[in-house]
Parts: structure tokens; sequence; C-alpha cells
């Protein structure tokens, strides 16, 4: 009798790896057939993850790599407009539920104090998110690949059991987000709002079918709405203009008050997330430029200019849902105000115009499903690269969103909607502590002339980058010591 083979260059029990069936002539006549049928599943991923160079042809997201043509005689602004796209589907992570819940907590307690950690946050970002265009453009690696291909493989599980932490968490923010907007626009009760979420892989899905610029341009439309509600709100709420620009000015109590920090923190992860390191060394290769040096070097410089542009616009959404809350509630004796339900409840009453609250919820939806959209490709990027594990998409969108569903269920069911924000804000912190992991092999990797070749890190960029990721580490650190003693 032959029992299926437990070698990984077996179809049978390794259909991912695409190994031919005749490569396998084991027969194991001692195992049984049981034996063979239930071995765990974390030891077939242990084995994946043991072959850490690059298989053959291997690339990033294999269904859309090099799949925009890119002119070569074009003119600059037809350059840019064909490199424009990667930046807005990066900004999404800038302005998803898990900002709106951290922004609102923000302005709420402190006013407009907090708005020098959003400028400063978007900075960190913008710098972070250049490095990843250079290590995608230079190596035709993303960060998850280069992380398999260069470090052992205890390591490469660390960093991937980190990585999907960080999709968990954000994943999270996404459900619960979409979650209250629908409970909030059309009373759908918030554990079948965050049910229904996980449909929206058939969208997905439908789009990827179509070609990656359709799914670029759904994010840009979204991003529109979201910026258009929240003008409107600004508008609405009428703040003061000095009181912003001084809040753009860092403060000393940020350090000195441990509240403020743990807020600081979570809006620090809200806006430098981790997940966005590994998507954009990837998508960055959507595009079909030329292989030369120049040709990476116009890809390296459109690619920045594109996620600078989105990355502004992201900063401007950021800092307006922040303003907003500060100017409605930090001054009229709303100051603990909490979650996101009760913002929605005060904000038609507190400024006096009906469509406040509606036109927040509006803006709240468009912000959860955006962000779906490319928590997905990220999950698939971290999962194929860290351990060239393929999987279908529709079923790493179920399975994480299974992952982000069962904590919020559980909470919401045992400690009630009043916790459902505070759920946000802690998803966010935790996204705050997993950057340092990919922010450490991102700098280690670009600062390799080997691996770089030309684009190697300059002296000051290396500088620059090490000490940004040492205050991260250092603060994150501070935190956790906070929260603990």
């Amino acid at each position: 009798m032959m029992h299926r083979c437990l070698d990984a260059r077996c179809l049978g029990l390794f259909p991912v790896l695409n190994y031919p069936v005749d490569d396998c002539s084991c027969i194991h006549a001692a195992k049984t057939q049981l034996d063979c049928e239930v071995v765990p599943i974390f030891k077939r991923i242990l084995k994946i993850i043991h072959r850490k160079h690059p298989t053959e042809g291997e690339v990033s997201l294999p269904e859309v790599h090099r799949s925009i043509h890119i002119p070569k005689t074009a003119s600059f602004w037809k350059k840019m407009l064909a490199y424009a796209g990667p930046g807005f589907l990066i900004a999404v992570g800038y302005m998803d539920p898990g900002n709106w819940a951290t922004d609102l907590q923000g302005g709420a307690r402190f006013g407009f104090s907090l708005l020098s950690i959003i400028l400063i946050s978007s900075l960190i970002a913008m710098f972070l998110q250049y490095l990843c265009v250079k290590l995608g453009v230079a190596t035709g690696r993303d960060l998850a690949q280069a992380c398999r291909d260069h470090y052992p493989r205890s390591t490469v599980t660390i960093l991937w059991l980190f990585a999907e932490i960080a999709m968990i968490s954000t994943d999270l923010a996404e459900v619960v987000g979409s979650g209250i907007a629908l409970e909030l626009l059309f009373g759908i009760p918030l554990v079948i709002g965050c049910i229904i979420t996980a449909l929206d892989v058939l969208i997905i899905l439908f789009l990827q079918g179509k070609g990656f610029r359709y799914i670029e341009a759904l994010i840009i439309s979204l991003i529109v709405i979201i910026g258009a509600c929240l003008i409107t709100e600004f508008l609405f709420s009428k703040p003061s203009i000095a009181g912003i620009l001084f809040g753009f000015m860092p403060s000393i109590e940020l350090v000195k008050n441990s509240g403020m920090l743990y807020t600081a923190i979570g809006i620090f992860g809200a806006t430098v997330m981790p997940h966005n390191l590994y998507l954009h060394s990837a998508i960055i290769q959507t595009r079909k430029f030329e292989q030369t040096d120049e040709g990476k070097r116009d890809a390296i410089r459109f690619g920045t200019l594109d996620v600078i542009i989105a990355l502004t616009i992201a900063l401007f959404i950021n800092a307006a849902i922040l303003i907003v809350a500060a100017a409605t509630f930090h001054w009229s004796g709303y100051q603990d105000i909490a979650q996101i339900q009760e913002a929605y409840r005060l904000l038609s009453p507190v400024l006096g115009v009906t469509a406040a609250s509606i036109v927040f919820a509006i803006g709240l939806l468009a912000s959860g499903q955006q962000a779906t959209f490319t928590s997905t490709l990220a999950g698939q990027i971290v999962m194929e690269g860290f351990i060239n594990l393929q999987m279908p998409p529709w079923l790493r969108r179920l399975l994480t969103r299974v992952l982000a569903i069962v904590p919020a269920v559980i909470i919401i069911g045992y400690y009630g909607e009043q916790h459902v924000t505070s759920l946000l804000v802690a998803s966010q912190v935790v996204l705050s502590l997993q950057l340092g992991f990919a922010a450490w092999p991102l700098m280690r990797f670009t600062g390799e002339t080997k691996r770089m070749g030309k684009f190697v890190n300059s002296l000051w960029t290396n500088v620059i980058g090490w000490s940004l990721t040492m205050i991260i580490i250092i603060l994150n650190g501070k935190m956790v010591f906070d929260v603990l003693f």
C-alpha cells in the first residue's frame, strides 16, 4: 500500500511547491496513512521556511508583477502618471479606522497637542517608504523575501510571526471600523457588521482579475470621498487656525505624560504601519521599468514622488480627524469621549449641523473599506515572501478576517460595545510595537552595497534611518514599561 510522502518534494503533501508528482518515488511502508495525513501544519511551514534561497522565477505578486508598462521616451508628467498609484495604496494605512480611533481620543483629550506627532510620523513614514521603493527597485525582492534570503530559519520564523500579528492588528481595526460605520448608517448590529466585512473578498478578487490599475483607481476614489467628508467636518467645526499651528510644535509634555505617550504611540502605530513596508517594496514592482541603472533610478525617483504626494494628502486627512475632534469635543466639556459611536451621536448636536454625524459615518465606512483591499495584498506578500507558502487570495483573506473577527466578537460580546474604540487604539499600539522588527531589516538591507549596488544608502541616509529606528524602539520600550509598571 502506498502512502503519501512526508518529504518536502512530494506534491501530495506540499502542492504549493509545484513539484512534479513523478519527482517523488518514496514509499513509506512503516508509516500508516493516518500518520501522513495528520502532520501538523506548522511542520509543513517550517520545512518551507528552510528553503532560504529564492525559487527560480519567484517574484512578488506574480499575477500583477511588471504588468503596468512605463513608456521609455514619455514626458515627465506622463511618466509620473504611469508611476502614480502605489503611493496611494500605501496612504490608505494612514487614514484607516485605527487612525480615526486614535486621533479621536487624542483630539478630545489633549486638543491640538498631538498634531506634532502626526506630522513627525508622516515624515518618518515618507523616509521609510522611500527606502522600500529603493529595495524593491534595486533588488527585485520585497522586504519579506529579502528577510528570507538573508536571515537563518529561526529568525525568519520570528519575523514572520511578528508580521502576521501586525496583519491581524491591521485587519482588526478595519473589521471593527467598518462594522461601526454599518451600525451607525444602517442600524446593523455591530457583530453582524463585522462579519459582513469578510464578504469584501469578492470585490478584491473581481478587481484583481481586471488588473492592478482598477484596484488603484478604486482606492483613490475612496480617498477622495474621505477627504471630502473631512473637509466638510472641518468647515462645520470652525477650528482655531492659531491653535492648529501651535499644535504642530512638539512638546516635552509628551514624554512626561504617560497617558499622552500611550495615545501618541497609538497615533504613531496607526500612521507608520509595518505592513506598509512589506507592501510598498512589492507593489512598486508592478511597474515594468527598464532593468538598467538609468531605468531603476527613474523608478526610484518617480516612486518616491508618488508616495510623498500621497502621504502628504494622508497627512492632511489624518490631521483633520484630530482637529475636528479637538475643535468639537475638547473645549465643549467632552474631553473624556472614548468611543466612535459617542462622537457620531454628539457631532450634530454639538456643532449644530444635522448632516455632521452622517458625513462622519460615511467617511469612516470609506476608510474601513479602502484599508481592507491593501491589507489583503500585504497579507499575501508577507506569507509568500517569508515562507513561500502560496495561498489563494480569497482563502488568505478569509483566514485573516476570521483571526480579526474572533477577538472583535469576543470583546463586543463580553465587554459590550463601549470598549470597541479602546480595542482599536490597542491594535494600533500593537502595530507600533511591531514596527522595529520591520524597520531594522529594511535599514540593514538598503545599507548593503552587495545587495543594493549603486543604490546603497548614503552615509546621511544611514545615520538618519538608524537614529529613527532606535528612537522607535526606545519609545516603544518606554511605553511598555509605563503600562506594566
